[in-house]
């Protein structure tokens, strides 16, 4: 979740790839045809990717025929800004945009053929549970199912798939088409095949992967970081310092890009607070406890940057 500067919206209105022209086509990594189950900002930015630099077909699936066509306006609408910055020829382009096709979920018989799955949807383990145990219906054994979850347990994922040893952790950065970490993380039961094929594709899609080799909650990305944004929620909530003090502080005394308030903001704050509470509940302990500043916001609906007000406001 960590953006390079506030400027870099959520929606990443500008993804900046390097040039096809110059990204290499590896053929090693073995997936004709990818698969994203949610094509909100996360799975379209996952399937934008993969069609753009590892090459494969791109099938995009959702529940809901709105959040295609956003999708596919977005990629369409990506498409050419490339073109425009010369960044992809209109050959490029073309051949770029018949690698993809949007379906809704009840014709989840068009991915039977995929190599590969990468699940985007919201971070619910009963929605994922319900997304993997119908992938294991209509995909062929061989294929590999991997969560895009950014906290929740693969093992915990795993159980509820019938082939557990295919299923994986692969929990992309937002915005995807612009941030090169991905963190890989085997479950309890995930084979060595199922690890090697995955970290290859993140080789093919240009990302470098942190392997986490123990499946525990929030992993290493979101085990440290979202604890440090919670703390700064506390200090808020405590009257220590103003939003704009503990964000300009932390950014001149830490170097860091952007203060943690605002980046809260950018992430989302029920993203924010779902993850803390998985925290919490698996780890049992209280230096987890989600501020209750923090879980004020929510219930007020000040989301972040997504709903206009957050910690900050957004025009």
């Amino acid at each position: 979740f960590w953006l390079k500067s506030v400027r870099q919206s959520v929606m990443f209105a500008v993804p900046r790839l390097t040039s096809l022209r110059r990204v290499r086509s590896f053929s090693t990594h073995g997936v004709e045809t990818l698969a994203v189950i949610g094509s909100g900002q996360m799975g379209t930015g996952i399937g934008i990717v993969a069609a753009a630099r590892a090459r494969t077909a791109v099938i995009f699936v959702d529940k809901f025929s709105e959040g295609l066509q956003r999708s596919e306006a977005f990629v369409e609408q990506w498409a050419l800004k490339e073109v425009s910055k010369g960044r992809l020829s209109d050959g490029e382009s073309g051949a770029f945009l018949k690698r993809m096709s949007w379906v809704t979920f009840d014709q989840l018989n068009a991915i039977r053929d995929a190599d590969f799955v990468v699940e985007a949807v919201n971070e619910e383990f009963g929605v994922k549970k319900s997304v993997f145990q119908a992938l294991s219906e209509h995909t062929k054994d061989s294929a590999i199912l991997a969560s895009n979850t950014s906290s929740i347990s693969i093992t915990k994922i795993a159980a509820t798939a019938p082939r557990p040893e295919n299923v994986i952790g692969m929990h992309f950065m937002n915005p995807v088409p612009i941030m090169k970490g991905v963190e890989v993380i085997r479950g309890l039961a995930t084979s060595e095949d199922t690890k090697q094929r995955t970290l290859l594709l993140c080789q093919a899609m240009g990302k470098t992967p942190t392997f986490c080799d123990k499946d525990m909650p929030g992993f290493v990305v979101n085990r440290i970081l979202m604890p440090y944004i919670n703390e700064a929620f506390f200090v808020l909530q405590e009257g220590i310092a103003s939003a704009e003090e503990i964000d300009s502080g932390m950014k001149l005394g830490t170097n860091v890009p952007m203060g943690p308030l605002t980046l809260a903001d950018f992430i989302g704050l029920d993203t924010c607070l779902g993850i803390m509470r998985v925290l919490h509940d698996e780890f049992c302990d209280s230096k987890y406890r989600p501020s209750p500043l923090l879980q004020q916001y929510v219930t007020a609906g000040w989301l972040g940057k997504k709903t206009g007000q957050g910690v900050f406001r957004y025009k």
